[in-house]
């Protein structure tokens, strides 16, 4: 069984940034060098990267909405607000069972 998860682009989690001048780019330094990780640790460096843009997302139109910005609405801002939940929320999860699954292999008889 080949499961693969796909990548999210950031235009995907946030198209309304460029137009409040909050950058998209990624903080990585790896993140450049054209190489793809293979992998469980890519899939899972992907999806960590994909939570914390949500979560830097909601920060920012929070902000935005905090400074009365006319271009940022509420509705948009609420929405980033729970997708960055949910994110954090099966991130936490995932993290939980790996720890879960370290203990058990750790405490298997040999």
């Amino acid at each position: 069984m080949d499961l693969r998860l796909s990548p999210v682009s950031p235009s995907i989690q946030a198209p309304n940034l460029s137009r409040v001048g909050i950058s998209t780019r990624s903080t990585n330094p790896d993140a450049g060098d054209g190489q793809a990780d293979a992998g469980f640790s890519g899939a899972l460096k992907g999806a960590l990267s994909a939570v914390s843009a949500a979560q830097n997302t909601s920060t920012g139109l929070q902000r935005e909405v905090a400074l009365e910005n006319p271009k940022v609405s509420l509705e948009e801002t609420m929405v980033a607000i729970q997708k960055a939940q949910i994110g954090f929320q099966a991130t936490l999860h995932v993290r939980n069972r790996m720890v879960q699954a370290y203990s058990d292999i750790m405490n298997m008889q040999v």
